[in-house]
């Protein structure tokens, strides 16, 4: 049985106009929870690009799969993610389940502060 006690929260600022910073939440999210840690990816601002329907199968580093590949490995292990609502506006998006790739889920900007809150260790990219 897992473990769940330890939480991480990872913060991807980042978009997909920097690719190189797009992997590292997933894969580390990903390893986290193969080591019993909660894990959760937050976008804000121009990383809720990342998860934009049609994004991240575009991107592809080197010999890494592509970006769709290693957040569909994170959502496969249970890794939640969470779209910064209030970011959605910022860029123009309507904030709808229907722009995001499953299981990324819009949320306001409380619940940012609240995990923050709550979890035992904030990384941010």
């Amino acid at each position: 049985m897992i473990d769940l006690a330890k939480k991480i929260l990872y913060v991807q600022t980042s978009g997909t106009n920097t690719p190189e910073r797009l992997y590292a939440p997933f894969i580390l999210a990903t390893t986290a929870r193969a080591m019993g840690i909660e894990a959760t990816v937050y976008f804000l601002g121009n990383g809720v690009t990342a998860v934009m329907k049609g994004q991240a199968e575009k991107i592809k580093l080197g010999s890494f799969p592509t970006v769709r590949e290693v957040m569909d490995q994170a959502a496969k292990a249970g890794v939640k993610m969470l779209v910064c609502g209030q970011s959605c506006q910022m860029l123009g998006l309507k904030g709808a389940p229907e722009e995001f790739q499953d299981p990324a889920k819009v949320v306001g900007a409380a619940t940012l502060n609240d995990l923050v809150l709550e979890y035992d260790a904030v990384l941010s990219f």
